[in-house]
């Protein structure tokens, strides 16, 4: 009798745990599975034990480590994001590791929430009607209404208005998602989704309709992105839902392809050609978004803007080590160039050419972390967009499932089931700590160097760390010259005026 009274309690606290896990909105993974759910973060808890004597170290994990998810995951929950005891870093081991140096008369320690707006102007350089400062150096990435879901595109834009940062529409359109609240960059892939003809071509005026009634403050050509770059892209029919086809202008349940190049332009001419087009008719600033291989894209960019009145408002440069988007595994690995390396290699030739002024240099691939965005400032990086790590702060567990429309925390999905999991309003809460808590992480190490902005940091702040003895000064490395990667001294005092008044 004692038994099955035991059992009744068990079955009944397992059924009230149930319950509550299906109507608490804080943690997609338990709404689309409870009870179960609770094991993960059980070994979550006991993760940094069962690694230490067990398994893998908080540094080792792939693509994000153990410690850089947990800064995220506090960052956006508004926990602490201290860690005890020093360095989980093998220094005495490690290659190529950051450092940064700090100034023995640092500046005041900034307050929270951190200001920290554009240093340049975007749009201005081309005199294009509706040019404009951005608000934050920090910005949410190209991620398609299709490859994220609709809750999490809300959470995503609802998170990006608290914080006062821009979303990336990806290419796949405008969905409805996108306009509660939070300005956007539209991005025109090469399927034109959301501005095409009915067969497939650009299509300006509709273009032209939706920056009239959208809050659109830039416009991105991509020409490819680091997780697939010079293939294109692929959305299985199995994500390809009524509302998303309407959206993109495309058939519901068939697979929908971006073709690897544009039928709009087919060389550097006209594609400057392409983007003066779109800017004189929506007034709007207009760049473009790429991966680095070949650089003779940039070689024959910088030549005609130095030569000619025409030319992009920006340039985004994505690392090969991005990873949004799904890709082949080869591509994955092999194709493109690193951030580090790429970036470098598009600035220098820029920089060479005397332009540098005149263009917005925007980073992305793995920037969503303080140490990696520094490096990217101090490489002439003007802002910079993250993506992967907006998808944690909303609840991605990095499960690696995004290709298979089974995302557990319903991020990367368009499963009814696995989407209910996300609750929009508790997940951009989260989305906006995490973007308010990295921009002010960014500005207390900016101030940590001694200056005042992430803009003014320079590779003379930065060393890289081999194996706890050598060390190499990253101006060194990546053989800029003196004043290269810092905006010119009047955007500077402009940002002194704006942080300071």
């Amino acid at each position: 009798m004692i038994i099955w009274i035991v059992l009744a309690v068990i079955v009944a606290l397992l059924v009230a745990v149930a319950i509550y896990d299906l109507v608490q909105d804080q943690h997609a993974v338990l709404r689309n599975f409870p009870i179960i759910g609770h094991l993960r973060y059980l070994m979550e808890a006991f993760g940094p034990e069962l690694r230490q004597y067990i398994v893998t170290g908080n540094e080792v994990e792939q693509p994000f480590n153990r410690n850089q998810r947990r800064w995220i995951y506090n960052s956006a929950k508004e926990e602490n994001t201290y860690y005890g005891f020093g360095t989980d870093v093998s220094i005495d081991t490690v290659s190529q590791h950051l450092i940064i140096k700090n100034a023995s008369f640092p500046r005041d320690a900034p307050s929270r929430p951190a200001l920290l707006p554009a240093a340049k102007v975007l749009g201005q350089a081309r005199g294009r009607a509706k040019a404009l400062r951005a608000p934050s150096v920090v910005n949410i990435s190209a991620m398609s209404f299709g490859s994220l879901s609709g809750a999490a595109i809300e959470a995503l834009n609802r998170g990006a208005a608290m914080a006062g940062v821009w979303q990336n529409t990806g290419e796949g359109g405008l969905a409805p998602q996108h306009s509660l609240g939070g300005e956007l960059v539209y991005q025109i892939g090469s399927g034109y989704f959301g501005c095409r003809t009915p067969d497939g071509r650009f299509d300006l005026d509709r273009l032209v309709a939706l920056t009239d009634q959208q809050p659109i403050r830039a416009i991105e050509i991509k020409l490819s992105q680091g997780a697939k770059p010079g293939v294109g892209g692929v959305l299985p029919g199995a994500k390809v839902t009524p509302e998303i086809a309407a959206i993109r202008g495309i058939e519901p349940g068939r697979d929908c392809v971006s073709p690897s190049n544009h039928s709009a332009f087919s060389d550097v001419s006209s594609m400057v050609d392409f983007v003066e087009e779109i800017a004189a008719a929506t007034g709007l600033p207009v760049g473009i978004k790429t991966a680095v291989g070949d650089l003779g894209l940039f070689e024959d960019l910088a030549t005609l803007m130095a030569n000619e009145d025409r030319g992009v408002d920006f340039i985004t440069i994505d690392g090969g080590e991005g990873g949004t988007g799904a890709g082949p595994l080869v591509f994955v690995d092999h194709v493109a160039l690193p951030f580090k390396v790429g970036f470098s290699r598009v600035y220098r030739i820029f920089a060479e050419a005397g332009i540098t002024d005149d263009v917005v240099f925007i980073g992305s691939g793995k920037l969503g972390l303080p140490s990696n965005a520094v490096l990217a400032f101090a490489m002439g990086c003007d802002m910079i967009n993250v993506a992967r790590e907006a998808m944690m702060s909303i609840g991605c567990i990095q499960a690696q499932r995004c290709h298979t429309g089974r995302c557990p925390s319903g991020v990367a999905t368009q499963s009814p089931w696995l989407t209910r999991g996300l609750d929009p309003d508790a997940k951009s809460v989260r989305a906006a700590n995490y973007l308010e808590g990295f921009r002010y992480e960014m500005a207390r190490l900016s101030r940590a160097c001694g200056v005042l902005h992430p803009s003014q940091i320079t590779l003379d702040h930065l060393e890289f760390l081999e194996r706890g003895v050598y060390s190499t000064p990253a101006q060194e490395i990546f053989s800029y010259q003196p004043g290269w990667g810092v905006p010119s001294l009047a955007d500077q005092e402009a940002l002194e005026r704006l942080m300071t008044r």
